[in-house]
C-alpha cells in the first residue's frame, strides 16, 4: 500500500510536491505533470533489517527543482522510522548524506566492503 507525505515545496503549478512510498514495489515516487511522468527512488531489502537505496531518477525537464532531495529525505526518514540499516548504492544518496550529515541518518548507513572492481 502506498503512503503519502506532503512536503512543503511547490511544483510549477504552486501545488505541494508529494512523495508517495509504495512498499510493495519498494520505491518512493513523485508524480509529475499530473500522473504521466514520475520521479522514483528505488530500494531493495538486502537483509532482514537492511535496505539498499539503489537508484534515483528524475526526468530531465524536472531536474534541479529539489525533487530528488525530497525523495532522499523520505527514504532516509523511512530507514530511521523502521529502525533499519541502509547501503547507499545510489550516488545521489551518497551526495545527500555528505551534504546533510544528520546523526540520525549517518548512524544507520552501512559501508560496503570494496569489490574487486573498486580495488583496481
Amino acid at each position: 500500500m502506498a503512503e503519502s507525505n506532503a512536503i512543503p515545496v511547490q511544483d510549477e503549478n504552486n501545488c505541494p510536491i508529494k512523495v508517495d512510498h509504495d512498499r510493495k514495489r519498494r520505491q518512493f515516487e513523485v508524480r509529475l505533470n499530473g500522473s504521466h511522468e514520475r520521479a522514483v527512488l528505488l530500494y531493495d531489502y538486502v537483509g532482514k533489517k537492511t535496505i539498499d537505496l539503489q537508484h534515483t531518477e528524475v526526468p530531465d525537464a524536472y531536474r534541479g527543482r529539489g525533487i530528488a532531495k525530497l525523495m532522499a529525505k523520505a527514504a532516509l526518514d523511512f530507514v530511521v522510522e523502521e529502525d533499519l540499516r541502509a547501503h547507499l548504492t545510489c550516488w545521489y544518496l551518497q551526495k545527500y548524506i555528505k551534504e546533510n550529515p544528520l546523526p540520525h541518518y549517518v548512524e544507520r548507513i552501512q559501508q560496503r566492503a570494496p569489490t574487486d572492481f573498486q580495488l583496481r
